[in-house]
């Protein structure tokens, strides 16, 4: 903890002084820190510091900065979430992991601590790609890649468009949520509703699937009513034809705010010739994280139905 208070103690210096200078947002200040960091214009490199350390002081700046800021879509996944993904992420992967990297896409990486979290968990093993449409949270997400030595590769663009990424393994998305305003895109996404506008949380998920290999595996924190909404019927159907649901995973209303951000993780197996449907959907409810019986008894239940498979 102490290298994390640390690295966090010069970088919030750093960003609060230039925030103050040149009147910028604190988040602004942030990335100015990061991009001087990295160009060697200020240290703050503490010796014996890891690269979770790294991640994890930057992420306590970039959500002081949010908080700070207002803009609706800057958010960050928390850490907890980040990890349970990371640890399905290696449990579907397990016996490839053992031999060869997978590749990895997040086609909304945001300031990348949800793609970075799960990296880190398997350093070394997975070759990544992130997308996002705001230039500021990429610019954050490719400083923090560069400074805790992760190779991702980032494009900036509006990520239900055209990707010039090539299909990936596995897809992490912690999805955006709400409706979708370019139409004239949407038209073209077999999720666009008949009548109203889309749900932007559909349409990633049916790029993702676009953007995925034959038996590839996608990992999404989704609203907990995802199937439950007026366009879930249609949305199902999508499912029905083009994944297969692995598992539903109920997360701790303890962490959300308020009933209406409450999410769940959401794996999905894009369905292929070589590949069958589960023998069973794994339905769980994560428990206090407080509470480290049930939690073992949890982390159980994934490894015998994993083992089941």
């Amino acid at each position: 903890m102490e290298n994390i208070e640390k690295l966090f103690g010069m970088l919030n210096e750093h960003a609060e002084k230039i925030e103050k200078e040149h009147n910028i947002t604190l988040l602004e200040g942030i990335l100015d820190g990061l991009e001087a960091w990295l160009d060697g214009e200020v240290d703050f490199s503490q010796e014996g510091a890891t690269k979770e350390d790294v991640r994890k002081a930057i992420q306590i700046a970039v959500l002081k900065g949010m908080r700070k800021g207002s803009q609706p879509n800057h958010q960050m996944t928390p850490d907890t979430l980040g990890l349970l993904v990371g640890y399905f992420v290696e449990q579907l992967f397990a016996e490839r992991l053992k031999t060869e990297k997978i590749s990895i896409l997040d086609p909304a990486v945001g300031t990348g601590n949800l793609l970075l979290t799960v990296m880190n968990l398997l350093d070394e093993k997975i070759e990544a790609t992130g997308v996002e449409v705001d230039e500021l949270l990429i610019r954050i997400a490719a400083a923090t890649a560069d400074l805790t030595e992760q190779p991702v590769s980032l494009y900036r663009q509006d990520a239900l468009q055209d990707l010039l990424v090539s299909p990936a393994d596995a897809i992490v998305c912690d999805l955006p949520v709400g409706y979708y305003p370019n139409e004239d895109i949407a038209l073209d996404y077999e999720l666009c509703p008949s009548e109203g506008l889309s749900y932007a949380h559909h349409l990633f998920i049916e790029q993702s699937i676009n953007y995925t290999k034959d038996g590839g595996y996608l990992f999404f924190l989704a609203p907990t009513h995802l199937f439950e909404s007026e366009q879930s019927k249609q949305l199902h159907k999508y499912i029905q034809k083009h994944a297969w649901i692995q598992a539903i995973i109920q997360l701790p209303d303890t962490m959300f705010a308020n009933k209406a951000l409450e999410k769940s993780i959401v794996i999905l197996q894009k369905q292929g010739n070589d590949f069958k449907a589960p023998k069973e959907v794994l339905l769980a409810k994560v428990p206090n994280m407080q509470n480290k019986q049930a939690l073992a008894m949890f982390f159980e239940k994934v490894k015998m139905w994993q083992e089941g498979k």
